[in-house]
């Protein structure tokens, strides 16, 4: 439109384009602006993360190294059986007419286990004394017969040939008295021998024969009893410890009297240990040439027959003492041909890997002969954590109950 100027006027205000950014501009920007700000937060929001979040020190366990005595504790394998052992046989041939005692029971030595049929043994018996009498008095006439005989040879009234007949008739006669006296004596025993009595005192176990079996001494054992108080535990040992044990023990009076002073626990099948102490015993007169082992004999006190021949257990005795020794666990040390080595943690929790010198192995644990010294504490456990020079988190290590008992023959020990 114009003005009456003539001059143009126009409807809107003028804007400064330089000042304001036209819409599509506007629209493309935004966009930048967002994502930038998004990256800063990000960034910040990580970093203020990482700085919450640093990994802790790994955490290792550890044993304190000091010297003393340790008591070198042996644990071997054992096999219960009873102290006596007693087959129960028949002696003669015969019915058994009764089973005198209640299996599983103990029985007194001389309690009647079984009794065969005696009639015939009965009759045999007076059959034997029978011939024993008619011979005594073919005896007393043969000794007259004898006696006249000598008179009157003397005489000369008889001849030397009488004379001989006489004396040997009763020479035949006493000899047949003597026969029948011994006869007698076997008829008694083979009657005796009908009463099936107990040899010992004891436990006896199941019949193998009933009442009506015909059985002898070649039918096998009518039962088997066992003495099991005191009660025996079979332990076998190596040829290996078997040689050290003689070569600490050298003289035989002093070996004697050492195996005599030790004491025993017996270790039940179910982990419990038996409350009665044992003593050594005996030891076998010679090595198994199939196993190359040697057993010996503990005996246990077994008040109540609790225990019974055929249980499994463990034996466990301490054989001697080392004094002033250090020891840590074995899963402390690392093995690097025919080298070792134990990380050491310092009062400032760094870590330095230290060579050791190894000694006697003693159960779980491991004597260290040269490279640590009292105070210094060990890894035990977390080893693949602690590495030379690094920081860790140090807790103290428990030991097991059973750390220092020897369990194998691969101690070389007896």
């Amino acid at each position: 439109m114009n003005g009456r100027d003539g001059s143009l006027k126009h409807p809107f205000r003028v804007r400064n384009d330089a000042q304001r950014p036209r819409h599509g501009e506007q629209a493309m920007v935004a966009p930048y602006l967002a994502v930038a700000f998004l990256i800063a937060f990000l960034g910040a929001s990580c970093s203020r993360k990482q700085a919450q979040t640093a990994p802790p020190p790994p955490e290792v366990l550890v044993t304190t190294v000091q010297p003393r005595d340790v008591p070198r504790v042996l644990e071997r394998v054992a096999t219960l059986d009873g102290f006596i052992n007693a087959n129960i046989n028949a002696q003669v041939q015969g019915y058994i007419v009764s089973r005198d005692y209640q299996e599983g029971n103990v029985v007194k030595k001389g309690d009647v286990l079984f009794h065969i049929d005696p009639r015939p043994f009965e009759a045999a018996l007076a059959q034997a004394k029978g011939t024993l009498a008619r011979d005594q008095a073919n005896q007393v006439k043969s000794d007259a017969d004898e006696k006249r005989a000598l008179d009157l040879f003397k005489k000369k009234v008889i001849s030397d040939s009488e004379r001989d007949t006489a004396t040997a008739a009763a020479g035949s006669n006493r000899a047949n008295v003597e026969a029948d006296d011994a006869a007698v004596k076997q008829a008694e025993i083979n009657l005796g021998y009908t009463k099936i009595t107990a040899p010992i005192d004891g436990v006896v176990g199941f019949a193998n024969n009933q009442v009506g079996d015909l059985v002898g001494p070649n039918t096998g054992p009518l039962t088997t009893m066992s003495q099991i108080d005191p009660i025996k535990a079979v332990v076998t040992a190596g040829e290996g410890p078997f040689t050290d044990f003689v070569s600490r023990h050298p003289d035989p009076k002093e070996r004697n009297e050492y195996v005599k002073s030790l004491q025993f626990q017996l270790i039940l099948g179910n982990g419990e240990i038996y409350p009665q102490k044992g003593k050594f015993y005996a030891l076998d007169r010679s090595l198994d040439v199939k196993t190359g082992s040697i057993r010996y004999y503990v005996t246990f006190p077994n008040p109540g027959n609790v225990l019974r021949p055929g249980q499994f257990g463990n034996v466990r005795f301490v054989a001697d003492m080392k004094k002033g020794a250090i020891v840590i666990p074995q899963e402390a040390v690392n093995e690097l041909q025919d080298s070792y080595q134990v990380a050491v943690v310092g009062d400032d929790n760094k870590v330095s890997i230290r060579p050791v010198q190894m000694g006697e192995r003693i159960g779980a644990m491991w004597e260290v002969t040269e490279g640590l010294k009292p105070g210094d504490r060990v890894v035990v456990q977390g080893l693949q954590k602690a590495r030379e020079g690094s920081t860790v988190a140090v807790k103290d290590w428990t030991p097991p109950p059973d750390a220092l008992v020897s369990k194998a023959d691969s101690q070389n020990k007896p």
